[in-house]
């Protein structure tokens, strides 16, 4: 056996007491219950539980995964921000169509979210950006995300400049900046439980508008 193999098979889920989950006090629809969990796992002292990781398409139809900030969720859906030209930006520009999830392992908890992509407008995306740190924004002034490097000093110039763009003009606009915004079309919430008698709870939404509650097997 591999270090690796002894490492993979040596490691336990849940190492901690859960809580536990009654689906039926749950709320008619799925955003009240996100902000009590997401709430609840910084609480239980969750590192970075605002950062999920977002699912995307490409043109040719294969699946994409990467990590990204949480910056909102309110009635319009769950948002994060990109630059248009990044791969995720392509992806989202040709087949706008998403999927999130986050993992609390602090709590057994899971949320996946699917839906819809939109995008918000200009101001919205400054308003967004320039809400963040500094080191956010300079970030956002380098761009060329996903692009091929040809070096990491060509990085730390750019990097350099951008800073010192950023610290002496702090409104200054980023092009390409853009605001997402998943609009839910399924939420689902797994609740951990030691005896594997998982809880999953999917809502989804009905063509009215209204959402519908269903227990899943784990």
């Amino acid at each position: 056996m591999t270090d690796f193999h002894r490492a993979l098979h040596s490691l336990r889920v849940w190492d901690t007491a859960l809580p536990s989950f009654d689906p039926a006090g749950a709320p008619p629809e799925p955003l009240p219950l996100f902000h009590d969990w997401f709430t609840a796992a910084v609480a239980a002292g969750q590192t970075e539980p605002h950062t999920p990781s977002l699912a995307t398409v490409d043109e040719d139809g294969r699946p994409d995964v990467r990590t990204v900030m949480l910056h909102d969720a309110d009635a319009r859906g769950w948002h994060f921000a990109s630059h248009a030209g990044s791969a995720k930006g392509r992806q989202l520009a040709a087949r706008p169509e998403a999927a999130l999830g986050f993992y609390w392992p602090a709590q057994g908890r899971q949320v996946r979210v699917r839906g819809h992509v939109t995008t918000g407008t200009p101001e919205e995306a400054h308003e967004d950006l320039h809400a963040r740190t500094t080191g956010a924004l300079a970030a956002a002034l380098v761009g060329r995300q996903s692009e091929v490097l040809d070096s990491p000093a060509t990085l730390a110039e750019a990097s350099e400049a951008a800073w010192l763009r950023a610290e002496a003009e702090p409104d200054a606009p980023a092009p390409g900046w853009t605001l997402y915004i998943v609009e839910p079309a399924e939420v689902e919430f797994f609740q951990g439980d030691a005896r594997r008698r998982h809880v999953r709870l999917r809502y989804r939404r009905t063509p009215d508008g209204t959402w519908t509650r269903e227990l899943l097997w784990p």
